[in-house]
Parts: structure tokens; sequence; C-alpha cells
């Protein structure tokens, strides 16, 4: 979930309430707003069992040496509640963004955890060190989730690619994967919904390139045909939601994060998704 638009209490009021529903963890991004280190902090300060994990800090915001000491910090402090999910972001904000070098991701992410498996922490350790996953949408990077990492996190995926992960990343890896539901049988509302919150990722290479090797068409996925969106997004009544997450455990999951999607704002939050998807609901 998004939490730039919440103020720091609310964004403590949102995470009590996901906890008190039985989530196990909330997953926070990184882009230009919040710290999610200190984010985290904060948040696990103001909860009891709740999880977090960063989905994902982007390598190249920090030194490999900040993001051990950032993430070992957050691990120790927060009693291992904590799971860092780390990945290459994307060339319009590595690139354009903050001007630096995104010609070879995949390798700069090998090295990058290559040195950090080399820094020394001399500070206080967790209990457990945080487990490590890989934002990973290619086989090139599923399989270094595989080698390097505790596993893997696809993000806007379906569950055909889930099982492609799966068979990649072998039986005993992670796999946490996320999926976006919105609760309504309004087929055109919900569409419309579906459609706005894929336009911020479409036109992005890493997830534009996923789409095609999942047998999506250029043009599908440039006119948000239906076929793409129905595939991309689950939207429905109760029953379908639950099917949507269910194919993703089917398929090979080991964890689904649900993101819900407002059908009217797209900054609020659908506590009815949450309520319905909940565990043990």
């Amino acid at each position: 979930m998004f939490t730039e638009a919440m103020p720091a209490g609310a964004a403590a009021e949102f995470a009590g309430r996901v906890e008190s529903l039985g989530y196990s963890t909330l997953w926070l991004p990184e882009t230009l707003g919040r710290d999610p280190f200190p984010h985290i902090a904060w948040l696990a300060s103001q909860t009891e069992s709740l999880q977090f994990a960063t989905g994902i800090a982007g390598i190249f915001n920090r030194h490999p040496s900040s993001m051990v000491q950032a993430s070992l910090t957050v691990a120790e402090q927060t009693g291992g509640r904590f799971v860092l999910g780390l990945g290459v972001s994307h060339a319009p904000m590595v690139a354009g963004v903050r001007k630096l070098d995104y010609s070879k991701p995949y390798s700069q992410m090998r090295e990058y955890l290559a040195t950090m498996d080399k820094f020394r922490y001399t500070s206080v350790p967790p209990a457990e060190p945080p487990l490590r996953l890989l934002a990973a949408l290619g086989p090139k990077m599923l399989e270094l989730s595989a080698t390097a990492a505790d596993g893997a996190h696809p993000y806007f995926t379906t569950p055909e690619h889930t099982a492609q992960a799966r068979a990649i990343l072998g039986p005993d890896k992670l796999l946490c994967v996320e999926q976006k539901v919105i609760l309504s049988t309004d087929a055109d509302a919900a569409r419309a919904a579906a459609i706005r919150t894929s336009n911020i990722y479409a036109d992005l290479p890493n997830y534009r390139n996923n789409w095609k090797r999942l047998g999506f068409t250029e043009d599908e996925i440039e006119s948000r045909d239906n076929r793409f969106i129905d595939a991309v997004v689950v939207w429905g009544d109760e029953d379908r939601l639950r099917e949507g997450v269910q194919a993703h455990y089917d398929a090979g999951a080991d964890h689904v994060c649900v993101q819900p999607i407002d059908v009217d704002d797209p900054l609020a939050v659908d506590w009815r998704a949450l309520e319905v998807l909940a565990p043990g609901a």
C-alpha cells in the first residue's frame, strides 16, 4: 500500500487496522516520497505483530553497505518483523530522475548483492538476518533470486507468471507475488479503475516486456484491452477476488500481497476488499 498521502499518525492507524484484520505483512514501496526504512521503524513501533517489507527498496538509492546497515538496524529494532525487498526500479526513475547509470540492471544487481555480502556490520545484529527478496520478472533475475537471495517478489503479474517463476526458483525459495484487486461487479467501473492504475506502470519497459513474454500483444497493452486488463487486475465479487488470489497459491506462490484498488479514489483504502480477503474471513 502507498502511504505517501497519509500523515504519519494516519499511516500508523492504517497499519494497526491491517494488523487487526490478521494480515501477516504490510508491503511498502519506495518512489520519491518517504524513505521506507525509518517509515517502517515508525510503523513497527505503533504495532505489535505485523511484519513489514520493502516492496521494493531501490538499489540505486543507497550504497550496498548503507542497505545492509539500514536493513539490519530495522530488523533488530523491530524484533525481526522486517523483510528486505530489493529491486532495480526502472530506467525513467533511475536514469531519468536520479541521473544514474541504468545500462546493465541485472549485472548491477548481481554485483550489488555480492558487495552487500562482503560488508562487515559492527553493531548489535538482529537475532536472524532479514529475508532478502528480489523484485524479479524475467528469467535471469528470477535465477538470481534463487542463487543470491531468499526468493522473489514479482509485481503486477499473473498466475501464469507465478507458475513460471516457481519453476525457475525451484521448490525451496520464497515466491511472494503481488495481485491488484477491485471489489466491484460493475465491469465498466472496475475496468476504468484498473486502467487508471495500469497507466502508472504500462509505459515502464520492465513491466511491458514481461507482459509481452506472457503473450499479450503491444496493441493489447497500449489500448488497455479487456483481455489484458482482466488478466492483470482481479475484479468482481467476493468469490472472484478469493479465486484470483488462490490462483497464485495454486500456481506455486508462498505469499500473495494483495493491493486493493478503490473504484472511485486512487488514494483511498478499500477496506471492504481488505476485509473480504483477510485471513480467516
